[in-house]
């Protein structure tokens, strides 16, 4: 059989951010010889009008549902299968079905070779369920799948799942526990690597102190030059920070979420609460290591002061990055079962609604208007990124001129500048015209 995997885009437009999709290599190491296997990225190139292909498998997020779902009714024929999985079908099989021949709830890797032999077999089902048993130690990326020079930065996992529970995560809707691979693997995996920059995706790279220490200990002397996202509670640990420096990061990712401590109790971000975070940054900055800060604004303890309080807070602390984001409802957490109970939605399906765009407020907050919660992100979003905030930022510490960082600095900015801009105010997909949703 011939096999397309098709990875989605949110717009019908080329992106300037697109990281190598991790999944569809692992997916390529266990799909047998016998099938020809193509991989087209809508990120970074345009899709064909017509695909001849046996199978055409799209991983899914709640942002690219739409879009999936629109490409499912062009690409559908009487003689192909349409395959959906990912983030979205762990909430939303059911809708996933109108549009997909057959949808793989959780890791598509316990499932993919059952649903190839059931194809081949002409006993395919429409539903098949990971029950997250197969160790990631068995899982091998073949990168042969990524034909393409686009991506420059390498992207490398050594865990699913997160210790940590945050109500507007949507990461526990498709992982009930965390998995981890073995840091012998990592270094294996790492040594193959061509990349010399490299991210950690795992959405806690930290399980515990003990097996972080020994992956650095291990992956130092391969002299990689390293991205990840920690919680608080590491960013508070010299050893760790220091053990990471050493071993070649050189950037992290912190969910600061907000300065309002009502606001991180409502999102259950106790580590958070319990951080006094100019001293973390403090910490960081000590190690040399840049700050990927996010924000999520908008919550019930949040009034229309929130966004030039996050701003002032992320200039002062020359956060070499940030995202500053209004709070959405994703299906399967705890934001979104509250705003259905209190009726504050403004679409019952704001990512299938041809009337929500990027950017826009999902539901009514309880201390602004929609409008004030969508015009203030992106009003210091516009700000943060303007050529004066980010020459601002860049001369107030000399460790933003070391050469890694200086180019991950201004790169970072003038990409995210770029994007704000193509992305806010972009309709989701396309026009779906489904009546229910809106």
């Amino acid at each position: 059989m011939k096999i397309t995997f098709v990875r989605l885009n949110m717009f019908e437009h080329i992106s300037s951010d697109a990281m190598k999709p991790l999944l569809f290599g692992i997916i390529k190491s266990l799909t047998p010889e016998r099938h020809t296997i193509e991989f087209i990225d809508e990120r970074v190139e345009p899709l064909p009008e017509t695909i001849d292909s046996d199978i055409l498998a799209f991983s899914v997020e709640t942002y690219t549902a739409k879009r999936a779902y629109l490409l499912a009714k062009k690409y559908k024929t009487d003689r192909n299968v349409i395959v959906m999985g990912g983030f979205h079908a762990s909430v939303m099989a059911e809708e996933m079905l109108r549009y997909a021949d057959t949808v793989l709830v959780g890791d598509a890797e316990d499932t993919w070779e059952e649903f190839l032999s059931d194809c081949e077999k002409g006993q395919r089902k429409s539903l098949y369920v990971s029950m997250e048993k197969k160790p990631l130690t068995v899982l091998k990326d073949d990168p042969s799948v990524y034909k393409h020079k686009y991506y420059g930065i390498g992207v490398y996992q050594i865990s699913r799942g997160c210790k940590f529970n945050c109500d507007f995560c949507s990461i526990k809707t498709m992982y009930k526990g965390v998995r981890r691979k073995s840091a012998d693997m990592i270094v294996e995996e790492l040594r193959a690597a061509k990349e010399k920059i490299l991210f950690f995706v795992d959405d806690n790279l930290f399980y515990d102190k003990a097996s972080a220490i020994d992956l650095f200990d291990k992956i130092a002397p391969l002299k990689k030059k390293w991205a990840c996202q920690i919680s608080m509670d590491v960013a508070k640990d010299d050893e760790l920070l220091a053990k990471m420096k050493e071993a070649g990061c050189f950037l992290v990712l912190m969910g600061f979420e907000s300065l309002n401590p009502q606001s991180l109790s409502e999102m259950h971000k106790a580590a958070n609460t319990e951080a006094d975070y100019d001293e973390v940054i403090r910490r960081i900055y000590r190690h040399k290591l840049l700050i990927y800060g996010t924000f999520v604004l908008g919550c019930d303890g949040d009034f229309v002061d929130v966004f030039d309080k996050t701003y002032a807070f992320a200039v002062k602390n020359h956060i070499a990055v940030t995202n500053f984001n209004p709070l959405i409802p994703m299906p399967g957490t705890g934001v979104y079962r509250k705003m259905e109970e209190q009726g504050r939605l403004l679409y019952k399906k704001w990512w299938l609604s041809d009337h929500y765009r990027y950017g826009d407020t999902a539901y009514r907050p309880a201390n602004m208007t929609p409008e004030e919660l969508k015009e203030g992100c992106l009003r210091i979003r516009t700000k943060y990124y303007s050529v004066g905030c980010i020459l601002k930022r860049l001369f107030s510490d000399p460790m933003h001129f070391r050469p890694m960082n200086l180019f991950v600095f201004l790169a970072a900015n003038l990409i995210s500048r770029k994007e704000i801009h193509k992305k806010q105010g972009q309709l989701l997909g396309g026009i779906l015209n489904e009546t229910d949703v809106d």
